[in-house]
């Protein structure tokens, strides 16, 4: 799937797929967490980093970080909704399913001492995202500052994946030996925080 989209990041009227297809995957990656979005957006930035382009680096950054915020933001508002209804709802029920005790309680102190400020780490360490998100759902958190918080979050992960992306197209003279190693990469940043953890559980 991944190779396939990103093989419509190219020049010319392609383009006109590539790019919403772009944003779609990641705005639904965002509202059902499980499309890699990191590695969408860093196989994107390898197909862009190999053309003539000036802009291509650009509109992937522009659309990944838009498409993470809109899909953020959806998110939090279902999942406020769930929260002012008796019944809940399943998508606040599915956010909850995805934070665990330990990391939710994490988020809730980080969440006292640093304010919106966590949102931007959140977005950058791997299953962060939904714990301090539901953190803020728990603490009632207005949508327009969640939103102030979210957008600095979305422009930081945009570019990171984003320079894991360059950083594979520039070793490659082919952009699909770049993907891989993109995502490998993503991958290998995706499942650390869990094998450490377990590393860490059974040498205790």
């Amino acid at each position: 799937m991944i190779l396939a989209l990103t093989a419509q990041v190219t020049p010319g009227s392609t383009q006109a797929v590539g790019y919403p297809s772009l944003f779609l995957l990641i705005m639904v990656g965002a509202l059902v967490p499980v499309v890699p979005t990191g590695a969408l957006v860093s196989s994107a930035a390898v197909v862009a980093f190999h053309q003539e382009a000036p802009l291509a680096l650009l509109l992937v950054f522009v659309v990944s970080a838009f498409a993470a915020f809109l899909g953020d933001m959806a998110l939090y508002w279902l999942g406020r909704r769930g929260m002012h209804s008796t019944n809940g709802s399943r998508w606040l029920a599915a956010i909850r399913d995805r934070a665990p005790e330990e990391r939710l309680a994490q988020a809730q102190e980080k969440l006292a001492d640093h304010g919106v400020l966590v949102l931007v780490l959140s977005r950058l360490v791997p299953a962060g995202r939904i714990p301090v998100m539901l953190a803020c759902l728990m603490a009632k958190m207005p949508l327009r500052r969640f939103a102030r918080g979210d957008i600095p979050a979305c422009l930081a992960w945009a570019f990171t994946y984003q320079l894991i992306g360059i950083l594979g197209g520039s070793l490659f003279k082919e952009p699909w030996q770049g993907v891989l190693v993109a995502v490998a990469l993503t991958v290998l940043i995706s499942v650390a925080p869990t094998l450490w953890h377990k590393v860490r559980r059974a040498v205790a």
